[in-house]
């Protein structure tokens, strides 16, 4: 085993962690597996960031999991029309819908501050 420094070896070790799947743990292949997985985690941190979530895209995430409709938005951004245009991008989220949404909804920060 060694660090992960380039795109072969970063290959090479999700074949490694391919095989090593289902591997018990404290035993020297989930001792292996475990050690991967972080090298893999650290590499990809650093080499394969993930952009911040929309808005949006939380938003309407969320009330896809919860099964809401639009209209439920309201106690949380204010009357139909401007649930519309937070929806179509049209406006940005306010402080305290944000907070409204994180508390009542349980849409993490980072998400709803995303790019906005």
């Amino acid at each position: 085993m060694k660090p992960i420094k380039d795109e072969k070896t970063y290959k090479d070790s999700l074949k490694r962690i391919e095989e090593l799947w289902g591997a018990e743990q404290d035993t020297p292949e989930g001792d292996e597996l475990d050690i991967l997985l972080v090298l893999i985690e650290a590499y990809e941190e650093k080499h394969c960031p993930i952009p911040p979530s929309d808005p949006v895209d939380a938003i309407l995430f969320r009330m896809e999991q919860m099964d809401m409709q639009r209209k439920e938005l309201e106690q949380f951004l204010g009357p139909r029309s401007r649930v519309s245009d937070v929806l179509n991008r049209k406006r940005t989220l306010s402080l305290p819908q944000i907070k409204k949404l994180h508390k009542e909804m349980g849409i993490p920060y980072e998400s709803l501050i995303g790019s906005t």
